[in-house]
């Protein structure tokens, strides 16, 4: 498949894995996490989910567009209520570096509410040719996570590529079908056309034995996101930088997810901006960053102190940053709180500008004719979540029209 196919496919792609994005409300617009609340108020039931993504031939698109969308989807889940406890897992597969014994699957990150370290696997894949199972990959992901175990949690893996879905001569899907229901995961599958439609049957099917649903991305109608730059855009990415100022890291791992943090966001920065401008992936980041589904319990005090049984004093004095040893220990509480309130304002003028922003990209856009494919691939995508999650009894917000 060209490089530009690839580019159509995976905006495409990564959307329909986590749900496509949604205009903001006021209403409905990611919200901050109160740190005097306890967590349990604010967070819903587990939402667990798993992408795999070919990156077999030319894929250097497909990956590229995924930096652009992954933050922008992450938000629409953030309309979920109550916020649900998302974690995330990637594998690739059909690259010839991996090991053929593994049926060229490699698992790039375990499902983990770590963000980050989601986005930094993602920026580090790289493509390669080698055969495409789509049995093996989704069987591995299936097998290696730790799904939850919590009762209504939602469990889906994504599995985007083409060519043959059936080629696998060791694990069949039928096999995998079974095991998925048996142990309560959703698959979907996104078929990419290149002019080969006699392979689609084979995917559909293959979703449809699974409980999931299967879509078939068009290239010539596919609908790629219209970013619109506003005068909200560069003031949302700098209160997003500002909120690294108010992470206080602790424990072995806490310096390197803190420089991580700031690294992920020069990546953000750095994807393709849309036409005119708009740089969709930093300002999207920025949002996630202010609302209830970016969590760093492990590494940061901030989200750490929001736990139940939080108490500094159980912090060891080695597991502490610098900036904390050089305070008293009778006021490192006093500290950590003070951090939290700059936290909590940075965020709400976050959630207010995006609402501001939303409000102008949806007047820009009814200006512009839609046309028919962007239209039925936009229903696609967010049909897919929405029938998913409302099965599992998670509150949608209602579709917008």
């Amino acid at each position: 498949m060209s490089l530009a196919l690839r580019i159509a496919a995976l905006a495409s792609v990564v959307a329909l894995a986590l749900g496509a994005a949604l205009p903001l409300t006021a209403a409905d617009a990611p919200k901050p996490v109160d740190v005097a609340k306890p967590a349990a108020a604010e967070t819903g039931k587990p939402v667990d989910i798993v992408i795999c993504l070919d990156v077999s031939g030319s894929m250097n698109g497909l990956i590229d567009s995924a930096k652009i969308q992954l933050w922008n989807v992450v938000n629409e889940l953030a309309r979920i209520k109550p916020t649900p406890q998302l974690r995330v897992g990637l594998y690739a597969y059909g690259a010839n570096r991996y090991d053929a014994k593994k049926g060229w699957v490699n698992k790039e990150v375990d499902l983990t509410e770590d963000l980050d370290e989601v986005y930094k696997m993602l920026n580090a894949l790289k493509t390669g040719g080698g055969d495409e199972l789509v049995a093996r990959v989704t069987k591995t992901a299936i097998e290696d996570q730790k799904w939850s175990t919590e009762k209504g949690a939602l469990k889906i893996v994504f599995v985007c590529g083409n060519e043959a879905a059936n080629q696998d001569k060791v694990v069949s899907l039928d096999d995998v079908a079974t095991m998925a229901k048996k142990a309560g995961i959703v698959v979907n599958t996104i078929y990419c056309k290149y002019g080969q439609d006699s392979e689609i049957p084979a995917w559909a099917a293959f979703s449809e034995s699974c409980g999931g649903r299967h879509v078939n991305i068009d290239q010539n109608k596919a609908a790629v996101q219209v970013v619109v730059k506003t005068e909200f855009d560069d003031q949302i990415i700098k209160l997003g930088e500002e909120l690294n100022k108010t992470y206080v890291a602790y424990g072995a791992d806490g310096k390197a997810k803190f420089e991580n943090q700031a690294i992920q966001d020069k990546n953000a920065g750095a994807a393709p901006a849309a036409p005119g401008g708009a740089k969709g992936a930093a300002i999207e980041r920025s949002v996630t960053k202010a609302g209830g589904l970016y969590r760093n319990s492990t590494w940061d005090l901030i989200d750490k102190m929001k736990e139940k049984d939080f108490d500094i004093t159980k912090i060891k004095e080695e597991d502490l940053c610098d900036e904390l040893k050089k305070i008293k220990p009778a006021d490192r509480l006093a500290y950590l709180k003070k951090k939290a309130e700059e936290r909590a304002a940075l965020q709400k003028k976050i959630a207010e500008l995006s609402v501001s922003r939303q409000k102008k990209i949806d007047e820009e856009l009814a200006k512009k004719p839609k046309t028919d494919g962007e239209k039925t691939l936009d229903e696609a995508f967010k049909s897919v979540i929405r029938e998913q999650a409302k099965a599992k009894g998670f509150e949608v917000a209602p579709e917008k029209k």
